[in-house]
C-alpha cells in the first residue's frame, strides 16, 4: 500500500505529540482501532471519503465512534477537519501504527500459508526469527490457498519462500530447460 506524503506527516506529528506527553502506546491503541473500523465497514470508509458530507458531519459522527480516544487522537480529527482530509484518516493511523513500532523496534513479520496458523505453529516461527534477527516480532499470518503448502516469510524487504507451489515451479523451470 502506498502511503501519501501527508498520511506520512500527519502520523509523523501526532507520535511527537503523543511521545512528548507520554502517551504514545494509548495512542498507538487508538490508531490500531481507527484502521480496524475503517478496514471492517466500508460504510465508515466511504463515508471519511465522500466529498459530499460536509466536515463537521464527518467530525460529529468520529466524535461518536471514537469516543474514548486519547486528547492526540482528537487533536489529530481536529486537524483533518481543519485541512478537510478525513479521507486519508484510515492512512495517519496505519503509518502512525508503523512508526511506532519503528520505534519501539518492532519489526512485522509477514507469513502466508495455506491455512490458518496454529499458536503452536506461531510460537516455532518467532522462535526461528528470534535467531535471524534482533528486533521484537509481530506475526501476521495470511491465509492464501494457492501456495498448496509450506510458508511463505516476509521480514520487511526480505522474503524467504518454502511454499510447494514455489517448489513446483522451480521444478517445472528445471524440466523445461
Amino acid at each position: 500500500m502506498v502511503m501519501s506524503r501527508a498520511a506520512i506527516r500527519y502520523a509523523k506529528a501526532i507520535l511527537e505529540t503523543a511521545v512528548s506527553s507520554g502517551n504514545a502506546a494509548k495512542v498507538n491503541d487508538d490508531m490500531s482501532s481507527i484502521v480496524a473500523s475503517v478496514a471492517g465497514s466500508a460504510e465508515l470508509s466511504e463515508f471519511l471519503s465522500s466529498p459530499i458530507i460536509s466536515s463537521e458531519v464527518k467530525m460529529s459522527a468520529l466524535k461518536e465512534v471514537f469516543a474514548a480516544v486519547q486528547s492526540e487522537t482528537n487533536s489529530l480529527f481536529r486537524l483533518l477537519q481543519e485541512n478537510k482530509r478525513f479521507e486519508i484518516l484510515a492512512d495517519v493511523a496505519m503509518q502512525f501504527n508503523a512508526q511506532f513500532d519503528e520505534m519501539n523496534g518492532v519489526e512485522l513479520a509477514k507469513v502466508t500459508t495455506a491455512f490458518p496458523i496454529t499458536a503452536d505453529l506461531q510460537n516455532k516461527v518467532l522462535a526461528k526469527i528470534a535467531t535471524i534477527s534482533d528486533k521484537k516480532i509481530t506475526i501476521e499470518n495470511i491465509v492464501d490457498p494457492s501456495i498448496i503448502g509450506g510458508f511463505i516469510l516476509r521480514i520487511g524487504d526480505k522474503q524467504y519462500n518454502a511454499s510447494v507451489a514455489n517448489r513446483l515451479q522451480e521444478l517445472r523451470r528445471e524440466f523445461s530447460n
